[in-house]
Order: C-alpha cells, then sequence, then structure tokens
C-alpha cells in the first residue's frame, strides 16, 4: 500500500477537509495569516515546535514483553525494528518521529498509513499529511479516514492516529487555531521591528546651523554638505574618526533606541506567550535573563515532566491501540526510553548508583547496564548492610540467645510458653 501523493500538502489556498472544522490557515485579529510556513518563520514557534521534535525523535521507542513481574525487550516481535530503527523504506526512525512531531505541533495531529502483510505483522508506516484526509464518524462511532485524492475511505485498524488535545475526540487542535492571535501578534511585532530597520524611521542625527549663518539656499548645497559629512564619518571604517564642522555648525545624536519604542518589551511578550501555548521553559526558548543555573536545570526538569511526557503518552497510547493486535497488549507494550533525559551531572548520577548499591536495590549490572556498558562476571549480586536485618528474625535471635544462656528447665518452660517447640 503507498500513495506518494499524500507526503505533501495540497497545492493552492488552504482548504477545511474535515467536517470537525481543522484548517491550514487561520486569520488572526492582527491582520497576520497564520499557516504552518508563517508560523515557523517567528523563531520562538519554530523552536518549540522542533524542540519537542528532537526531544521525542532522540528517544528509543523500544518494544517489549512482559514475563510476570519483568519484562524484556521484544527483539524477535516484527514492530521493533519498525519503531526502533526504520519505520518505512524512505525514513530514519529518528525522522520519522520527528516530522511527527512536528505535524503534532502545528496542526494537532500524526496520521501514517499502516501497511501489513497477510499475517497481520506491520511491515511500514507511512506519513500522510493532515490536508489529504477528511475525518469522518461512523455509525459505529468511530472514526473513519477518507483519503481524498485517492477517493478511499479506510477505518481506523489501517491508520495510525496520534492526536492533541481534543474537543471531540476525532481530532487533535492545532495551536495555530487555538492561539492564532498570540503567534499573529508575534509574527505582527516581527515585521514591525524589521520596518523600523528597514524604513529607517527614526533619523541618527542631525547638522543644526545657527541662526545668525545665512542658509544654504538650493536643496542641492544641503545634500552636498550631508553627503560630505556622511561619506567622510559614517561606517566602519571611519570609526572613532574626528569631525569638523564650520560657520558654527553643531551635529545632534537623534536616535530612538529599542527600549524607547518598546520594540524589545513587546518581542519577549510574545516569546513568553508562545511558551505557554506549547508548555516549554522561557529558558528553552533562548529568554533566560536574570535565571541562575539552578532554576534553569528546575525549567529544565519542569519541561521533562510538564511539556515532554505528556505527548510521549500520547504516541506510547495510540502506538498500543493502532500497532499492536488485541491478542498482543496483554503480553506486550511499547514504551520511549527517558533516562537519557532525565539523567542528572556525573557526580549526582555516581552519587545515585552508590545509595542504590549500598541499599541493596541495585547490582553492579544494574548500575553498568543503565550506564551503557557490558556486564562484568560476579555482577549481579545484591548486597545488604549488616545492620539492616528482618525485625522479626532479630526479635528471635534475641529470644535464642537469651534461652541459651538459662538452665535447661528454663528453656524447655519458655520453649513451651512461645510454642517453639
Amino acid at each position: 500500500m503507498f500513495f506518494s501523493s499524500l507526503w505533501t500538502s495540497s497545492s493552492g489556498a488552504a482548504e477545511n477537509y474535515s467536517i470537525f472544522g481543522a484548517s491550514r490557515a487561520v486569520s488572526a485579529k492582527s491582520g497576520i495569516i497564520v499557516t504552518p510556513e508563517t508560523a515557523l518563520a517567528q523563531s520562538a514557534v519554530y523552536r518549540a515546535v522542533t524542540l519537542l521534535a528532537e526531544s521525542v525523535a532522540q528517544l528509543p521507542c523500544e518494544v517489549y514483553k512482559r514475563h510476570g513481574d519483568q519484562r524484556s525487550k521484544a527483539l524477535d516481535h516484527p514492530l521493533y525494528n519498525i519503531l526502533h530503527y526504520q519505520p518505512n523504506q524512505k525514513d530514519s526512525s529518528f525522522e520519522y518521529f520527528e516530522t511527527a512531531q512536528g505535524f503534532l505541533g502545528l496542526n494537532g495531529n500524526h496520521l501514517a498509513l499502516i501497511d501489513r502483510n497477510n499475517k497481520g505483522e506491520i511491515q511500514e508506516l507511512i506519513p500522510i499529511h493532515r490536508d489529504k484526509v477528511q475525518i469522518l464518524k461512523g455509525k459505529d462511532g468511530l472514526p473513519y479516514y477518507h483519503l481524498i485524492e485517492e477517493k478511499e475511505t479506510l477505518p481506523m485498524r489501517l491508520i495510525h492516529h496520534v492526536k492533541a488535545f481534543s474537543l471531540d475526540g476525532f481530532q487533535g487542535l492545532s495551536p495555530l487555531q487555538t492561539s492564532a492571535d498570540a503567534i499573529g501578534l508575534a509574527l505582527a511585532v516581527e515585521q514591525h521591528a524589521s520596518s523600523v530597520f528597514s524604513n529607517g524611521t527614526t533619523l541618527s542625527g542631525v547638522i543644526e546651523r545657527p541662526k545668525e549663518v545665512k542658509a544654504i539656499g538650493t536643496q542641492d548645497g544641503v545634500d552636498k554638505v550631508v553627503n560630505s559629512f556622511i561619506a567622510k564619518n559614517s561606517g566602519l571604517r571611519n570609526m572613532f574618526s574626528v569631525a569638523m564642522l564650520q560657520e558654527g555648525m553643531t551635529y545632534k545624536q537623534m536616535a530612538m533606541t529599542n527600549e524607547q519604542a518598546q520594540l524589545l518589551e513587546a518581542r519577549k511578550m510574545s516569546i513568553a506567550d508562545i511558551a505557554r501555548l506549547y508548555g516549554i521553559p522561557l529558558a528553552m526558548l533562548g529568554e533566560n535573563a536574570g535565571e541562575s543555573y539552578k532554576s534553569i536545570e528546575q525549567q529544565n526538569l519542569n519541561f521533562l515532566i510538564f511539556g515532554l511526557l505528556p505527548w510521549l503518552k500520547r504516541w506510547e497510547s495510540a502506538m498500543r491501540r493502532d500497532l499492536l493486535l488485541p491478542s498482543e497488549r496483554a503480553q506486550y507494550f511499547i514504551e520511549f526510553n527517558v533516562s537519557g533525559l532525565i539523567r542528572g551531572d556525573l557526580k549526582t548520577r555516581y552519587e545515585s548508583y552508590a545509595m542504590a548499591r549500598q541499599w541493596g536495590w541495585l547490582s553492579v549490572n544494574d548500575i553498568r547496564r543503565l550506564e551503557n556498558l557490558p556486564p562484568v562476571e560476579g555482577g549481579d549480586k545484591y548486597i545488604t548492610p549488616l545492620n539492616m536485618v528482618d525485625s522479626k528474625s532479630q526479635n528471635n535471635q534475641n529470644i535464642h540467645t537469651k534461652i541459651q544462656s538459662a538452665s535447661p528447665e528454663r528453656i524447655a518452660e519458655v520453649e513451651k510458653i512461645l510454642c517453639l517447640k
């Protein structure tokens, strides 16, 4: 199953293909048309979308098999190689998840065709652009996916669908729809700042002549004086040069700062709006003025817990529903390995390992496995501090110690009372 036209977006104006109101372009109150292309032109939006996409893509996606309370990687499952290495003939695992999460960050939905063989095993996951699909609600209450150009409707068992926050349960909401004004305002501020610099709305300075001096009679004469001054005193080559003005003329600096125009403040507020929209700390969008190292470290943890993990849970639950057969779901599960992101610095990590080893819930090989090191002989043993014993065993040991120091008659009497025989 392969439809090459499903990889790209529709040409021409944006169209509404879904009965639930998804659209590719939204007009903001700021007068800016917000589309995926124009939104990505704003650096904060681009960083937020790509940060989430790259964070998801760099995490290994593993298929596990349950063995009672234990679990192991299901290396023999056909889905393992697809998710961990190459979902389709074109994309690597990183490229697939990066592109898919990018779709989620821009339009709130990721769709992929599920190509299965005769055994029901998945062969490929082929991404579909959202504009190519109309999401329909069937009489059975389940979603159906109409491929517009192919004029074919597929059931949900043939489509892998990951949704952002949804109001109807059939499609995710696009951030470009829900917060078009915030993104449009950020784009408007960028355009205004660009026009300030490109159009030269402020003068860098003015040459003043005393009232007592006769004015220059022609515009050509004025231009000659000004151009001569600019040629001799502007540009990198003339930095720190000395100017001489005659006839009592003076030069007055008149450049208006960006702080006076409040452009910097407006741009900072736009970045904060976008950070709230995507659940990303300001420091991770490059706006970290005034924060200490410790506060930025805490913000990174907040990003993992409140920004990234919800997306990972959406992915994991959608893959379990769409990619595992009903008969497999009790035995197999799919999970992203986030250990690489939550690992602290070297000193903190080694101190944690030492504590875990000392108190007996990690072995040497467990620690080496977390550090991607090969196991060593004898490294599977768990140790326990000598002063950590079961309280019941300790009481019985104390009792027997006292009994052994008593007479045989006393021992028999005590053992009869305690029912030790």
